[in-house]
């Protein structure tokens, strides 16, 4: 496994940051009034890749991609574009740099900021949203609190990765606050339903696959060039509201009771910087049809947590800790899948993992495993209990890869639960 690449830009080479010169993510920035540009992080200090383009450090086929409010137009560049500029980061960046960006202040002055003097936007514009269902703990848990364990998993579950159209236009960026949704609730005992505010509200910790390629209507990829069309992987917390889901989801699956938000984090982690985590998917019960096989690892190591804390109180709980190697699929599996019948698929593509749980408890990613179904509230560490979230509840996401005295962090993906509107 590769080692730390020193910067100049000292808070790069802290072993526990999550922005080492290995990482070099992908986001979208401003300060003050200024339009929104694409930016990059080392440490605590941003990255103006717009600047950098204009003082011409890039040769890149196409001009101004980095002075757009999205990472669109350079994911389309493709992966000669994408190796190009990340290499030339490297070399501008490392301790030993070639390049001179260290000894001209005047260029620095245009091109680093610190962090906590700009606003991070929506990295990329989201062209679709599918949200998948790849642990085969969470498919256990909640197939056995709703058909018993004797009929937990569906019969297809094993043969492909099970997934849902989701909306892209409720895909926000961390810190959006999540209104409370609204929607048909029916109790077990009741005749019919009423509308109202949801009472069961929940989180699901996942990973985001970013799409950076697009296929014609038609035709389909194998899982190798699927994975290469992956420009990267964002936390991603895909909001539910459980009782409303519990009474819509049958015959046709998941509408309103997901619809309302699902937020992602600020900042897309590369294939490249990820490559040294590369772990096989679990075991299989059963062997996968030809256009589903992997011709290697093509799952990750990757460390997550989730933190809630609630209005007022000054301390946060980690209620899960988890995996993304408990995933079953992979993510070029499941575009590999989506493409398999001929859906276009478009730079932009957002493909959620589905809820990353463990084994044990503790990396459960969401109440309605941790609580199990509100049977079993959770303990706080400030006392309180939860069964599902309340208004003023704030989610955090967080996730590294761990490498050898360094980290590839995913920043984080925060939340917070905000009344229904009336």
């Amino acid at each position: 496994m590769s080692a730390l690449v020193e910067s100049w830009i000292v808070t790069g080479n802290d072993p526990d940051g999550d922005f080492p010169l290995n990482n070099l993510p992908y986001g979208v920035f401003s300060r003050k009034d200024e339009r929104p540009r694409c930016c990059t992080i080392v440490g605590e200090t941003i990255i103006d890749l717009a600047a950098l383009e204009e003082l011409g450090y890039f040769d890149l086929p196409q001009p101004g991609v980095f002075s757009q409010p999205s990472l669109n137009a350079f994911m389309a560049l493709g992966s000669p574009a994408q190796t190009h500029v990340r290499d030339r980061l490297t070399d501008l960046l490392r301790v030993d740099n070639s390049l001179k960006l260290k000894d001209l202040p005047a260029h620095q002055k245009r091109v680093l900021f610190d962090v906590y003097s700009v606003r991070l936007h929506m990295p990329f514009a989201v062209s679709g949203f599918t949200d998948f269902y790849a642990s085969k703990h969470h498919a256990t848990n909640v197939g056995t609190m709703f058909r018993g364990a004797e009929n937990a998993l569906p019969p297809n579950w094993l043969h492909m990765p099970i997934g849902y159209n989701g909306r892209a236009s409720t895909v926000v960026v961390s810190d959006t606050p999540v209104t409370r949704p609204k929607g048909q609730l029916k109790a077990q005992d009741a005749d019919a339903p009423h509308f109202g505010a949801s009472r069961r509200l929940d989180f699901e910790l996942e990973m985001g696959a970013v799409v950076g390629a697009s296929t014609a209507m038609g035709d389909s990829v194998s899982v190798a060039q699927a994975g290469d069309m992956i420009f990267g992987y964002v936390l991603l917390n895909d909001w539910s509201a459980r009782d409303i889901q519990a009474w819509e989801y049958q015959p046709l699956g998941p509408f309103q009771g997901k619809a309302f938000a699902t937020s992602i984090a600020p900042w897309v982690i590369t294939r490249a910087a990820l490559a040294p985590f590369r772990v096989a998917a679990p075991p299989r019960d059963v062997p996968l049809l030809p256009y589903l096989q992997e011709s290697g690892p093509m799952g990750y190591d990757i460390e997550l947590s989730v933190e809630l804390k609630p209005r007022d109180s000054q301390v946060g709980t980690i209620i899960c800790r988890s995996n993304t190697k408990h995933l079953c699929y992979s993510a070029a599996q499941q575009l590999a899948h989506h493409a398999s019948s001929g859906c276009a698929m478009r730079v932009g593509d957002l493909l959620g993992s589905g809820t990353i749980s463990g084994p044990e408890r503790g990396a459960w990613g969401s109440l309605l495993e941790l609580a199990w179904g509100g049977k079993e509230p959770i303990t706080l560490d400030d006392g309180s209990k939860r069964t599902f979230l309340e208004d003023g509840d704030m989610l955090t996401l967080r996730g590294f890869a761990q490498g050898e005295g360094y980290r590839i962090g995913f920043g984080s993906c925060s939340g917070t639960v905000v009344p229904a509107r009336e």
